[in-house]
């Protein structure tokens, strides 16, 4: 008798404008291939899975949803626990459609009890204040205090791993 192999559940989904960084965060965390300055992607147009192995050794599927398909993100909702929102932190224009994107998200009655790790990325190719100027354009703080889900906010850069350790103890939790 065959048996029928299940799919993983998936719990965790990596979403963002497009042009964010999704895709090369996720292969941060995989660690199976080296990123630097010469390292480029294209837009993920529909959705990637990505495993990725924790420090406890346990592994967690992620699904990246591409920015360009974002009015279809509702369709994978179901079940999630947990968001990576990952937000250019270099580009002060995405910030503002980051913003749309995530308050519509956070609105999402599916997404009531799911926690929120909000990931600055390209933190290397931007200068210090702009992570200040992301935040206080995507009103965090006021948000916060408006919402039921947790938000944790982590800097990342592809290029030289910052905030890795904290996006896997995130994952871990």
């Amino acid at each position: 008798m065959k048996m029928k192999q299940s799919r993983p559940r998936i719990t965790c989904i990596c979403v963002g404008a497009t042009g964010s960084g999704k895709t090369l965060l996720l292969r941060k965390l995989q660690q199976k291939s080296e990123i630097n300055e010469t390292t480029s992607s294209v837009p993920t147009v529909g959705t990637s899975m990505y495993k990725i192995k924790l420090p406890n050794n346990k592994s967690l599927v992620v699904r990246e949803l591409g920015g360009v398909v974002a009015p279809l993100w509702h369709h994978y909702y179901n079940s999630v626990e947990k968001i990576i929102f990952v937000v250019d932190a270099s580009n002060l224009c995405q910030i503002s459609a980051s913003g749309v994107l995530l308050y519509s998200l956070l609105t999402e009655p599916a997404l009531k009890k799911s926690k929120i790790l909000l990931v600055l990325s390209k933190m290397d190719m931007s200068y210090r204040q702009m992570r200040n100027e992301a935040l206080l354009m995507l009103q965090i703080e006021k948000l916060k205090t408006q919402i039921s889900q947790t938000i944790t906010i982590a800097e990342f850069s592809a290029i030289d791993g910052t905030g890795n350790d904290k996006i896997f103890a995130w994952l871990q939790t």
